[in-house]
């Protein structure tokens, strides 16, 4: 997706309710949304996941999107294998987070902030982990969306033997909340309109991300389950922005050993000379072929020396690689454009299918096949090699 087509994106609604009825009055959902249980797909890999919540400052930056900040703050989710046991379910979204995304996205009066807010998800709220070190996933979500819009891939990931850190970059979202209740809102978005400006919140996201290391693998770590993490075996993966952000973050810190770019234009672009022979998976919709609307992957793909693959998947839309669609899809949302998109069910799989296995691989060293060529059973997902 490019850059023009990414600030659209912006601005319009998220689910694939149509611009007419988002511009009228709001789409008929069938049956009552306060009568809809939402619930994330469970995950797949053989372990409970469990979830914890991490406040992190940065004293040493100023905020580049709030003058009147006095650092840089992150919030985080910290996704891990758990023993079983009792716990409490961790919640999806604030009601308030849920509420400011779907007042943004048009859909106030369409969904409720309450059902969005309580989707039952498969994490259990500060279980206990599981002995023995593990590979750290680093997960940057959308331009103007939370990292709550990941959690179904962070819980696959987790439950497959990943230790995942989900970040919010402060003033990106539509609403997150910080401690103390406050609820920093999406001061990027009036001001990130060029290329240049997207280039720069690219590069100011990297440095999020390293900061996150620093606080997670250095001395005296932020997070109490710290020793779980294998400092050897980081990777990180991101949607739109935050897949930009992946390998925006790789080319300039060498302690990211992989990374996933889910259909997001790559804003800061990837040096001459590549990621030093580091992997990197392209995954996007159909605009994001060869020769698509989007010359960023082309140039990508050409000055890449390490283990690559660029795949499109048939019928998929931008937000096709986050939990978007198979919430839309409970809900009953109607599709728009002129073709059927793909179904939200089979978009969630595609994607925990495909970034998983990329993970196990470059991660774990585990053979995946999958990652070979294309697959019968998946017959959207296309192999470019231009």
């Amino acid at each position: 997706m490019n850059v023009a087509v990414l600030a659209f994106a912006v601005s319009v609604p998220l689910t694939t309710v149509s611009a007419a009825s988002a511009a009228s009055d709001p789409a008929p959902v069938p049956g009552s949304a306060e009568d809809v249980r939402l619930r994330l797909p469970r995950p797949t890999g053989p372990h409970v996941v469990g979830r914890s919540t991490l406040h992190l400052v940065d004293p040493a930056r100023k905020d580049p999107w709030a003058p009147g900040a006095s650092a840089r703050e992150l919030m985080l989710s910290m996704y891990y294998p758990a023993l079983p046991g009792p716990g409490a379910r961790a919640g999806y979204a604030t009601s308030e987070e849920a509420r400011l995304f779907l007042k943004d996205r048009d859909l106030d009066g369409v969904v409720s902030a309450k059902t969005l807010s309580a989707t039952r998800t498969n994490a259990r709220v500060d279980a206990r982990p599981l002995p023995g070190r593990r590979p750290l996933v680093v997960l940057s979500p959308g331009f103007s969306v939370s990292r709550y819009t990941l959690t179904g891939l962070a819980e696959e990931l987790a439950s497959r033997g990943h230790v995942v850190a989900a970040v919010d970059h402060a003033y990106e979202s539509v609403g997150t909340e910080f401690p103390g209740g406050r609820m920093l809102t999406c001061l990027a978005c009036a001001k990130t309109k060029t290329k240049e400006d997207f280039r720069r919140a690219t590069v100011g996201r990297g440095r999020d991300v390293s900061f996150v290391l620093d606080r997670l693998t250095g001395h005296r770590p932020a997070w109490r389950h710290a020793h779980l993490i294998d400092r050897r075996r980081i990777g990180i993966a991101g949607h739109s922005l935050g897949g930009a952000t992946a390998a925006s973050a790789m080319a300039r810190d060498i302690r990211m050993r992989a990374g996933v770019n889910m259909d997001g234009s790559f804003a800061d672009p990837v040096p001459d000379g590549g990621l030093g022979g580091r992997p990197l998976l392209m995954l996007g919709d159909e605009t994001s072929r060869p020769g698509g609307e989007d010359e960023t992957w082309d140039r990508t793909w050409r000055r890449l020396d390490g283990w690559r693959r660029w795949l499109t998947v048939a019928g998929s839309q931008h937000f096709t690689f986050c939990d978007v669609p198979v919430l839309s899809e409970q809900l009953g949302l109607p599709q728009s454009g002129p073709r059927p998109g793909l179904a939200g069910t089979r978009s969630d799989k595609i994607v925990r299918d495909y970034v998983g296995a990329f993970f196990d691989l470059h991660l774990w060293r585990v053979p995946r096949p999958l990652l070979d060529g294309p697959s019968r059973d998946n017959p959207e997902v296309r192999f470019h090699n231009p």
